[in-house]
């Protein structure tokens, strides 16, 4: 059977015409991205002297690599970097435990507050995180477990996690919505009990949904600022976010402003490295929902 040859549709070039502004703006945007993103990374290789006169993309002196040897061991990044990744790394595991049992009973089960329940996720999502950080301080004051490092690890993801159960929920509960009800009667006609159907059959349907709500938890956790500031005392427990705001206060008096950029590459690198490789995995988890029921 020969093979159908592919007819290649006309330019519509009226219509083409008409998102040209709408190209241009992106590509414009595109190109200061680029620009801005190679300018830093440049400035990280390059020394102090050539960032303020200017000759950065030259490297006349050459690539200094030692400038994230010394980020990493002398500027704390090291310390800042890996408690970023401890607290993002397990507030995304408890946020899956916690909310995608909550979000497929919610969606699939009928109850007195069904409603109630759902509405109240969604107006919490709405609530400023500055409203509810003084009762949230004095809370965790009053445990006595500022001064603790551990206990001060866990009450920052406990707090990371709290503030993140709405919108995870939420984004879980439409994902599950969407998939079909006849792989759950299958598996009852087979005698499989709900939680096992969730388990094993449900759970793994939703991973588009859950890959894509991760990507965004570990993103927000990772740059989260404003909680980090208030409850972490000490060096030994501050994230990146506040890690870096400190080195960067402390250039006044260091000079070493190549160091800095560098470690700001190394900071912006993770969230940097799942969007390029996790970004079709985002819109499919964005965009897909299973079969429709």
């Amino acid at each position: 059977m020969a093979k159908e040859k592919k007819v290649r549709e006309p330019v519509n070039w009226r219509k083409e015409l008409h998102l040209a502004p709408g190209y241009i703006i992106l590509s414009l945007w595109v190109l200061f991205t680029f620009v801005l993103l190679g300018w830093v990374i440049a400035a990280s290789f390059s020394t102090s002297k050539e960032i303020f006169s200017g000759d950065v993309f030259k490297f006349a002196s050459g690539l200094h690599f030692e400038n994230y040897a010394k980020a990493w061991n002398t500027s704390n990044v090291s310390v800042f970097f890996t408690n970023s990744l401890i607290y993002a790394s397990i507030s995304c595991a408890l946020l899956i435990l916690v909310c995608a049992p909550a979000a497929y009973v919610l969606s699939r089960f009928t109850f007195i507050g069904n409603k109630l329940i759902q509405n109240g996720f969604v107006a919490s999502m709405g609530v400023p995180a500055t409203m509810i950080v003084l009762p949230l301080f004095g809370l965790v004051a009053g445990w006595n477990v500022l001064n603790i490092s551990l206990a001060n690890r866990a009450a920052l993801i406990f707090l990371y996690v709290g503030i993140n159960v709405p919108y995870t929920t939420i984004f879980l509960l439409t994902f599950f919505g969407n998939l079909s009800r006849a792989f759950e009667e299958a598996a009852a006609i087979d005698g499989c009990p709900p939680m096992k159907t969730f388990w094993k059959i449900m759970l793994p349907m939703a991973q588009p949904g859950i890959i894509t709500v991760t990507i965004f938890n570990f993103i927000n956790v990772w740059n989260e600022y404003f909680m980090s500031l208030i409850f972490a005392n000490s060096d030994k427990v501050k994230p990146v976010a506040i890690g870096l705001y400190g080195m960067i206060n402390s250039m006044r008096y260091t000079g070493d402003y190549a160091g800095m950029f560098a470690s700001v590459v190394i900071v912006f690198l993770p969230t940097f490295i799942l969007y390029v490789f996790m970004s079709e995995k985002i819109i499919a988890g964005i965009t897909g929902g299973g079969v429709k029921g």
